[in-house]
């Protein structure tokens, strides 16, 4: 019994963590309520020079910050649960596969898509990359999040030309993203207790 009283403190701590923020249109609310999510927000910058509100701006789109978020399901015959449309899964939506890249390439073999830390991060190297092969500036939430819908090659070839619904979702992206940035930007020196940054 007693072993009990030590364990459900830590499992709803657990359930809390994985709560999502509640104001997620504020991104200083966000940090000020899950502070280990503005440190893996500056990690992440540090790592990969990856501004936080573009992150975040395309994680509210995927997931709205829900640790276990997953894609629509099939029907077959239009009411029969048939698998989903996507194996994209988590708080970044990342798929089997670009998962699988990430963790070859940054080394995040223990990482988890319903974690937090591990998913920004796989953000920050997709970002990253998406400049490097696409040419796409990390400040560009816009046509990050082509790139991040579409795929590299899909963002080259110009897929989301033909999917006028993706490039308004692209703009929503965008200005919350420009949003964020101006929140971030007038509590930036108070969350990092006197200016991480200089």
């Amino acid at each position: 019994m007693r072993a009990l009283l030590y364990v459900l403190p830590l499992l709803f701590l657990a359930g809390c963590a994985t709560t999502p923020p509640s104001e997620p249109n504020d991104l200083c609310a966000i940090f000020r309520q899950k502070p280990d999510w503005y440190q893996d927000a500056l990690r992440t910058q540090e790592r990969w020079g990856v501004p936080p509100q573009v992150p975040m701006a395309i994680m509210y789109q995927e997931s709205s910050f829900r640790a276990k978020a997953l894609p629509p399901r099939y029907y077959f015959l239009g009411f029969i649960p048939w698998g989903r449309v996507s194996s994209a899964y988590g708080y970044a939506q990342a798929k089997d596969d670009t998962w699988a890249d990430y963790k070859r390439d940054a080394g995040g073999w223990f990482s988890g898509r319903a974690d937090f830390s591990s998913a920004i991060d796989f953000m920050g190297w997709y970002i990253s990359k998406t400049q490097q092969i696409d040419g796409v500036s990390k400040w560009d939430a816009y046509g990050q999040y082509l790139a991040y819908h579409e795929g590299w090659t899909g963002y080259r070839q110009r897929t989301y030309a033909r999917k006028p619904w993706l490039m308004n979702v692209a703009r929503r992206v965008q200005a919350r993203a420009e949003r964020f940035g101006a929140q971030y930007r007038s509590c930036e020196q108070d969350l990092s207790g006197g200016g991480v940054f200089g």
